[in-house]
């Protein structure tokens, strides 16, 4: 046995229909199409959504709403929660890995802090972006302010 004589299993390989080709092939006069009607014609593809002349539910339905592809979403982290972790972990520079392992944001989080609660430790806080309450609380205990680049 070579390759020049392999030949696959009895049964295995059918001959396809030949459809279209004439009455005495069984499969001709409509070809399997049915009569008439959509279907039956060349260059049929049902388009994406189509109802059988229906008005299509993306057409009945209003339009409304608008997605700004250009909105930066922040992860909001108020300056209370910063103290909080101060206390916990006695750390005093609260940086994006110290957020990420206490659970407060995932690894591509973009970080602004907000000035909700109250801060007494003195900390260096890095961060994407800080609204001015936060700013002021954090340097007014004596801490920093590190604006992270997007």
């Amino acid at each position: 046995m070579d390759l020049s004589n392999l030949k696959p299993a009895a049964g295995s390989n059918k001959t396809g229909r030949r459809i279209g080709r004439g009455p005495g092939s069984g499969l001709g006069g409509t070809s399997t199409r049915g009569h008439k009607g959509a279907k039956a014609r060349s260059g049929y593809s049902q388009k994406l959504g189509f109802e059988g002349g229906q008005m299509p539910l993306q057409r009945r339905l209003p339009k409304f709403g608008f997605k700004n592809v250009n909105r930066i979403e922040y992860k909001a982290v108020n300056i209370d929660v910063l103290q909080k972790l101060a206390e916990a972990k006695k750390v005093d520079a609260i940086d994006l890995n110290v957020l990420s392992e206490a659970g407060l944001i995932s690894k591509n989080d973009l970080v602004k802090v907000l000035g909700n609660g109250s801060l007494s430790a003195k900390l260096t806080v890095s961060a994407h972006a800080f609204s001015q309450s936060a700013k002021s609380a954090i340097e007014a205990v004596g801490g920093n302010v590190v604006i992270l680049g997007k």
